[in-house]
């Protein structure tokens, strides 16, 4: 029986207008008519006209969609997100609070409830879509990012589109400043093309890793791109392990990619082997040799190399189709003659793409596989394999990166041989990182010779790796948004993606204290005695907690910020308040102790000189930590094609700093991030224990430095100071040095820095110069090969060597190569000095 539902055109119940459009689209009888109410009617009299009871009534009718939950715990869930929608989020005294709430409970997930949509989104998204106060906030960029990123993802899906069509717009007042300010507002999630061909709830892509290292964050992109693609049409998203090759193979490697996909809290809906197919694969390749679309060649393998540069076929490409099944079941069998042996298809030697030169589709291998044992002896290859799988397991939709592009034509003309089910292709670009290396053999080769700690080194690109370092999922699940499935290929800086991340903890991660130990500065503060106050965790976030705060007469603060304090100063104590400096103690022109007095009645910080500091006091001792810095580990940023990694490896790359903990960091846990004030935000990797189980004293709290996306260094005493004119002119490295927080820049292994920009020198300029008229030249000879049609390859290895030239251009003026830019390069210090 039909159910028609009434909906208001001009105040309409959009929650109930998106249950009811989505259960027509899940081929439901649901009937939507629009007039002067919101109704729906019930057993002929009965007629609701809420927008929850509404949209529980229809779900309750077609049972089964899982809109309402699918347990007892997410049904709950879903009828407190409904009354919430109703009352909290819609009244305007409450719409703060929830909306603070609301980005809380959506940090790490990405549907209210479970893993798919249900009604909870829907009267969110409806509350948030219909309320002037949240478009308010987004036109002025005030809106909380993880709310922020939910509707935009929310808004992205069809269902949305078209409802939001049908709904009136809400009217925004906003000023004309903040209306300038909306136009600047860059666009966090990037263009998403809409799949060819693709129906909602229909979608089925895959994932499929090879088991022979972990993730690394370009297998990242392509894990939650599909996953972004699953999400986005309700589709189906299959976790497959490539195992086609028994050489590479590993299990152990297969359970640490399946923790890896977990980490990224990708949820699979199935789960696969190319192995299991490994009977349907052999049938097939015999039935290629029996249409003579393949045949088997014992040719040598670096001659068959030759032939197929010089488009030479193989002397065997016209065996009978007797002679090659019979060499194909020596192959089979393993002997000593199949293992000289491959199958190809026969395709077109002289092709100019060639990958349709005809390629090796099976291969002769004697290991033992890690899934299949000795049963086989013949193993598909990726490139066979790929095409026939994604066919047989229902892939709709290929996501392959750019690198790919010339073997698409022989994946289809497989399935065209075969008389298969052909899924659609799509391509983007893959994740290329500036200073770093990605192949698993480089990667390996770094782990073998110690130069790292392993493959969760936080200088390693692997998943492990950045998540150690203190990218969060939310933050690379935002960065990979932000890009989206564009096909063009960029040569990406890291600081983009710990830009991207420090959006997502700046908001939510508490602060604390930490002061070199090696530097600080004893204060005697008169007028106070030893005692706690709570202060709040965040300045901005309240939900966040408080912290014990304690107090005394004699406290620390940074050597470098004792360099500025001035007798008869007023200055801020963050978190305790205004103190007079009545004396500064030298011995050698060094600062040994400064004198103070409080002055805690006035409460005008405005002007003041902010400080952090911690207190001298048994009640709360300071927690003894490292705080470890993290350099790349290759030097160069751009590898050419003919480049060896290995003369470009920064062996320096980690350094540690001994540091007086804030009390409060006994309560950290492995894993924990937190700022430390004036410092940066850290991650911490191994929590503070009183006694060591190896050594029977205590082991420090040990903090990683997490990147913030700035390019220049963080200083490392907590000082924000500049140096002053006098020290410009004079060049002092000293005291330049401990104005700037950075005397002991051991981080870098490098001398103390003179942070004040020099005039570049007439050779310098003229380098820049000639980096610029190389970049241009390099330019137009990429812009001839691609108008002569040269090989994908060669244009490939030119690009990469003119993003290897911008990279150095950049390194040598701070800023990217644009036209004609080499004469207004900027005036800096020499780029050594970076």
């Amino acid at each position: 029986m039909s159910v028609e539902v009434t909906i208001n055109s001009k105040k309409p119940a959009a929650a109930s207008l998106l249950a009811a459009e989505f259960l027509k689209n899940s081929g439901k009888d649901v009937k939507v008519v629009f007039g002067d109410g919101n109704s729906l009617s019930v057993e002929g009299s009965m007629k609701l006209t809420s927008d929850a009871m509404i949209c529980r009534y229809l779900c309750r009718k077609f049972d089964g969609t899982g809109l309402l939950g699918t347990t007892i715990l997410e049904r709950t869930e879903v009828d407190h997100w409904l009354t919430i929608a109703a009352d909290s989020l819609t009244c305007a005294s409450d719409f703060q609070a929830s909306l603070q709430y609301l980005d809380q409970v959506l940090q790490s997930v990405t549907y209210l409830v479970g893993h798919s949509f249900t009604v909870a989104d829907f009267a969110i998204w409806a509350c948030l879509h219909t309320t002037p106060q949240w478009h308010n906030l987004m036109a002025r960029g005030k809106a909380p990012c993880n709310v922020s990123r939910y509707y935009g993802f929310l808004s992205a899906q069809e269902i949305f589109k078209t409802v939001a069509t049908k709904i009136p717009k809400v009217a925004v007042n906003v000023t004309d400043s903040v209306k300038t300010q909306k136009s600047t507002i860059k666009k966090e999630e990037g263009k998403f093309v809409d799949l060819p061909g693709a129906k909602m709830g229909e979608v089925v892509v895959r994932f499929p890793p090879e088991a022979s290292g972990y993730l690394h964050v370009g297998h990242a992109k392509a894990a939650l791109l599909n996953e972004y693609y699953q999400q986005m049409f309700n589709g189906v998203l299959i976790m497959r392990f490539d195992d086609t090759n028994p050489a590479k193979e590993n299990a152990e490697f297969e359970k640490v990619i399946l923790e890896d996909v977990a980490m990224l809290g990708i949820k699979y809906d199935r789960y696969s082997h190319t192995s299991d197919h490994f009977d349907a694969l052999l049938d097939l390749c015999e039935k290629m040799i029996k249409s003579q679309n393949a045949f088997v060649d014992n040719t040598e393998a670096e001659q068959m190399k030759k032939e197929r540069e010089e488009r030479v076929n193989s002397s065997n490409r016209d065996n009978s189709i007797e002679k090659n099944l019979k060499l194909w079941q020596e192959m089979k069998a393993g002997t000593a003659t199949g293992k000289t042996c491959c199958v190809r298809a026969k395709i077109n030697m002289n092709s100019d793409n060639g990958c349709m030169r005809d390629p090796t589709i099976f291969r002769c291998k004697t290991e033992e596989h890690v899934k299949t044992g000795t049963k086989y002896k013949a193993y598909p290859t990726y490139d066979f394999a790929c095409p026939i799988v994604d066919s047989i397991e229902g892939v709709t939709h290929a996501l392959r990166t750019t690198e790919y592009h010339d073997r698409d034509e022989q994946y289809y003309w497989i399935l065209d041989a075969l008389d298969l089910r052909k899924p659609h292709i799509y391509e983007y670009s893959r994740l290329n990182l500036q200073n770093t290396v990605l192949s698993k053999r480089k990667l390996t080769w770094f782990v073998d010779q110690g130069l790292v700690d392993g493959w969760d080194d936080p200088r390693f690109p692997t998943v492990r790796g950045v998540l150690r370092r203190g990218m969060t999922v939310e933050g690379l699940k935002q960065f990979i948004v932000s890009q989206g499935s564009s096909r063009s290929v960029v040569m990406m800086e890291w600081d983009k993606i710990w830009a991207v991340n420090k959006k997502v903890i700046d908001p939510v991660v508490p602060r604390y204290t930490a002061l070199q130990k090696d530097e600080v500065v004893v204060v005697r503060v008169k007028g106070v005695k030893e005692d706690k106050k709570m202060a709040p965790k965040h300045p901005k976030n309240s939900s966040i907690g408080e912290k014990v705060t304690w107090l005394s007469p004699t406290v620390y603060i940074d050597g470098a910020d004792a360099e500025h304090l001035k007798t008869g100063e007023l200055v801020t104590f963050i978190n305790w308040g205004n103190m007079k400096i009545t004396g500064i103690n030298r011995e050698n022109d060094k600062i040994v102790s400064v004198d103070a007095e409080a002055n805690l009645e006035n409460t005008d910080y405005k002007k003041t000189q902010k400080l952090t500091w911690l207190a001298v006091t048994e009640q709360g001792p300071f927690v003894p930590t490292v705080c470890v810095q993290f350099d790349n580990i290759i030097s160069k940023g751009v590898l050419a094609k003919d480049e060896d990694f290995k003369s470009y490896v920064n062996k320096d790359s980690k350094a540690e700093q001994e540091m007086l903990g804030d009390p409060c960091l006994r309560e950290l846990q492995k894993g924990d991030i937190i700022q430390l004030q004036r410092r940066g935000f850290y991650i911490c990797d191994q929590p503070y224990q009183s006694t060591s189980c190896h050594s029977g004293r205590e082991s420090p709290c040990v903090l990683f430095y997490i990147p913030d996306g700035h390019q220049k260094d963080m200083p490392t005493s907590g000082s924000k100071h500049k140096p002053d004119t006098a020290q410009k002119q004079t060049g002092s490295k000293d005291a330049t040095s401990k104005q700037q927080g950075s005397a002991k820049q051991k981080s870098k292994g490098k001398e103390d820095k003179v942070v004040e920009e020099a005039p570049v020198s007439k050779k310098e300029q003229a380098d820049i110069s000639n980096l610029d008229a190389k970049i241009c030249s390099q330019g137009d000879k990429i812009r001839t090969l691609k108008e002569s049609k040269a090989p994908k390859d060669q244009i490939k290895e030119e690009v990469t060597i003119l993003l290897s030239l911008k990279a150095e251009y950049k390194s040598a003026t701070g800023k990217d190569w644009k036209p004609e830019s080499a004469a207004s390069a900027p005036k800096q210090s020499n780029p050594s000095r970076k």
